[in-house]
């Protein structure tokens, strides 16, 4: 091994079932680390993310998620939807630290060729934009339209009173009732409290980005989900009363 070089830590793929014991050797300080893929989708919370990584790789889920909270600057938003190749045997320090680094470059890259340059402060606010928007639209080609609903509501000092606002962390799988509204106390609840949520609802794709900073030019204060899956926009209130009636019929 001095010859060789040092070995390395954790899994590796040495590629082979049978060999010399020099190569075996060799292998052991130069092979790439056996690899898994883990897969977080737009849309999830790092809430239900953390706990389904902790089952796969058989992490403690307090453990792995009490990382997440204390080397993240949000709870939110701060992960990229995508495929990760993680090392097999990684510890739950290193998995954040990986997932955090790749996903701050993305954004970053992201940001840079939008803006040609990359603010925190701007970044987290058109993710927390993005992420009712990722909450809400029923499809890429809708979003845009939440978006414009998103700015034209704000615009106006009107309360966004959106329900994927409470399906933050672990409520990202609970329906929003009238009950959950009346009682959820934080800030999130858009029904409660003016503005944007003070953090980003979940972690969002950059189609729910790209929405947020360009959001349709449009009138539309209101939408409702219709029968077909996909939501009625209007800019009237009696409209929007017609659109629920017909949906609940």
């Amino acid at each position: 091994m001095r010859f060789v070089g040092d070995p390395q830590s954790g899994w590796i793929d040495i590629g082979s079932t049978q060999m010399t014991r020099l190569d075996f050797l060799h292998k052991l300080s130069s092979s790439k680390a056996a690899l898994q893929n883990i897969t977080l989708i737009p849309g999830e919370t790092s809430y239900f993310f953390l706990k389904e990584l902790s089952e796969k790789l058989d992490f403690d889920f307090n453990v792995l998620y009490k990382i997440y909270l204390k080397k993240a600057k949000y709870s939110e938003g701060m992960l990229v939807p995508d495929t990760y190749k993680v090392p097999i045997g990684i510890n739950e320090g290193d998995l954040i630290t990986l997932l955090l680094n790749l996903s701050n470059k993305k954004q970053k890259k992201f940001f840079n060729k939008i803006f040609g340059n990359y603010s925190e402060t701007k970044m987290i606010r058109y993710v927390t934009i993005a992420s009712i928007i990722q909450k809400e639209a029923a499809d890429n080609k809708e979003m845009p339209l939440v978006s414009s609903v998103i700015y034209n509501r704000l615009r106006k000092g009107m309360k966004l009173q959106m329900d994927g606002t409470l399906n933050y962390g672990k409520y990202s799988h609970t329906k929003v009732t009238s009950h959950r509204i009346k009682t959820d106390k934080s800030r999130y609840n858009t029904y409660k409290y003016r503005g944007l949520p003070y953090q980003p609802v979940c972690n969002v794709g950059f189609e729910a980005i790209k929405a947020a900073i360009f959001p349709q030019k449009t009138d539309y204060l209101y939408f409702m989900k219709a029968k077909s899956g996909t939501h009625n926009f209007t800019r009237y209130y009696s409209t929007h009363i017609k659109n629920i009636r017909n949906a609940t019929k």
